[in-house]
C-alpha cells in the first residue's frame, strides 16, 4: 500500500502530496500525517499544516454544492432521489434527537475522533443533513479537524517512539 500511495504523489513537492492525500475522503488527515511523517519525514509541524489545509480544502464544496447536487438528483434521476431520500430520512430519525441535544459539540467532535467514517467529508454531509448552516458548519469541521490533526500527530508519535518505527 505505502509503494502505490508513493506512486500516486511522486511527481509532487511533498507539501502538496500531503494535502492531496489529506482532500481524499479515504485518508483525509488520519492516513496524511503518518505519511508525512512515516515516509516524507517531514518535520511534525509541516505535516500538521499541510494535512488540515487539504483536509480542509474539499469541505467548503461540499456545504455548497451538496444542496444542489440533491435537488437536481431529485428534477433528473429518480432512483438516486429516492436513494438519497432515504438515506437522509433514515440518518434523521435514528439521530436527529441525539444531534439536536449537542448540536456544535456533536459536529465537533465527529469530526476529531479519527475514526473510519468520521472526518470532515463525513462532518460536511452530517452538516447537510441536520441543517447547520454553512458558515457555522465550515468553523465546526475546521475547530474538528485541528483537534483530529493533533489526536493523530500525538498517536503517531507516541506510537512510532513506542514501537520504533518511522
Amino acid at each position: 500500500m505505502r509503494e502505490s500511495i508513493e506512486a500516486f504523489v511522486r511527481d509532487f513537492p511533498e507539501p502538496l502530496a500531503v494535502m492531496l492525500l489529506a482532500t481524499l475522503p479515504v485518508f483525509e488527515l488520519r492516513g496524511a500525517i503518518p505519511f508525512a511523517l512515516g515516509v516524507l519525514d517531514m518535520p511534525v509541524w509541516q505535516a500538521y499544516v499541510w494535512s488540515v489545509v487539504g483536509n480542509l480544502l474539499p469541505v467548503p464544496f461540499i456545504l455548497l454544492f451538496l444542496g444542489p447536487v440533491t435537488k437536481w438528483a431529485e428534477d433528473h434521476w429518480g432512483g438516486l432521489h429516492r436513494f438519497l431520500e432515504r438515506l437522509y430520512s433514515h440518518t434523521r430519525r435514528r439521530h436527529t434527537a441525539r444531534f439536536d441535544r449537542l448540536r456544535d459539540l456533536a459536529l465537533i467532535t465527529f469530526v476529531a475522533i479519527p475514526l473510519p467514517i468520521t472526518g470532515a467529508w463525513s462532518g460536511a454531509l452530517a452538516a447537510f443533513v441536520f441543517g447547520v448552516e454553512r458558515r457555522k458548519a465550515f468553523g465546526l469541521i475546521t475547530i474538528g479537524v485541528l483537534i483530529a490533526g493533533v489526536v493523530v500527530t500525538v498517536l503517531w508519535q507516541g506510537g512510532s517512539s513506542l514501537f520504533g518505527i518511522a
